[in-house]
């Protein structure tokens, strides 16, 4: 159920559930707010008419989050792919292979 605020709360729609609301006056209306997030709406805190902060539940958080994760578990599990499937290249030239070592233990000595 989307606890619907009064034209004095909402400044402007963004989405069908989320709002834009002033800090200030959020403050006033914190436990309505609380109830809008929890029936699943999103909230914008304004402040000088800029977004500054957003009220989101935790479970679409948590889901946004995922779903972001997932897409970088696919995205290395494709460059994995590609990896098993390449030609090898010859080896590393002595220097290049020197430059890599002094890079590890530059940055281990750095710890």
């Amino acid at each position: 159920m989307v606890i619907p605020l009064t034209s004095y709360y909402v400044r402007s729609c963004i989405l069908l559930y989320m709002s834009m609301i002033t800090v200030t006056e959020a403050r006033k209306s914190l436990p309505r707010l609380v109830d809008q997030v929890q029936s699943g709406q999103e909230v914008t805190l304004t402040r000088h008419g800029q977004p500054v902060a957003v009220l989101i539940h935790p479970d679409s958080l948590a889901r946004r989050r995922t779903s972001a994760i997932w897409g970088e578990v696919d995205r290395i599990e494709q460059a994995l792919e590609q990896a098993r499937t390449a030609p090898v290249e010859a080896g590393l030239s002595g220097e290049r292979a020197e430059e890599l070592v002094d890079g590890i233990r530059a940055e281990r000595d750095e710890r």
